[in-house]
């Protein structure tokens, strides 16, 4: 009966240092990672390789309730599919347990605490993203454009992922040894190699 952790972030700017950490000290025996993807996105590959590494008698263990799925009705199926498989899940900053040897009531008690926790979780990401936009219509009334910085071929992490690959090591090996996505690490061969035809 294995422990298996399950850590998202959203963002190239976030990291999971905090989630790891909580992971490892519970005793998490294996993790997944996804980086730098959406709780909304519909196929994330680190959840489907941690449900694949599930076995009867496991539990997967998250940081936090909002880390496993896009919504309420997507956490609850994950959770419909774990217990049909024998696997429990516990978050660790909400309190939640689903021991697939515990009652139906508890059970029950379970995913009650989880909808209203999801429901509430939801709210407050509305409530910020409707913040985020008011923020950004004041400042382009004040002439001020918001958004994600420009990213040009004089990055520093563009120069080294382009100094890695011309050294012939894979996209894979780039991704782990600058911290970032597939995606990214394309997207900076790209602008490397669109300066370099400029030039």
């Amino acid at each position: 009966m294995a422990s298996v952790g399950y850590q998202r972030v959203s963002t190239d700017r976030q990291n999971t240092e905090a989630q790891q950490r909580a992971l490892e000290e519970f005793g998490c025996d294996k993790i997944f990672t996804d980086h730098a993807v959406s709780g909304t996105a519909t196929t994330r590959d680190g959840l489907d390789e941690a449900l694949s590494y599930l076995r009867e008698g496991d539990t997967l263990v998250v940081w936090k309730l909002d880390r496993l799925g896009r919504n309420t009705r997507h956490v609850l199926e994950i959770l419909d599919q774990l217990h049909e498989r024998g696997i429990s899940f516990k978050s660790l900053q909400d309190g939640i347990h689903t021991d697939v040897s515990g009652s139906a009531m508890q059970r029950a008690m379970s995913e009650a605490m989880i909808t209203i926790m999801a429901a509430f979780a939801k709210l407050e990401r509305d409530q910020l993203s409707e913040r985020t936009k008011a923020g950004l219509e004041t400042a382009r009334k004040h002439g001020r454009v918001g958004g994600r910085r420009e990213v040009t071929a004089q990055d520093k992490d563009v120069r080294w992922t382009k100094q890695l690959h011309d050294q012939g090591y894979s996209v894979k090996e780039i991704e782990e040894k600058i911290g970032k996505t597939r995606a990214t690490v394309y997207r900076y061969l790209k602008i490397a190699n669109e300066e370099a035809i400029a030039n």
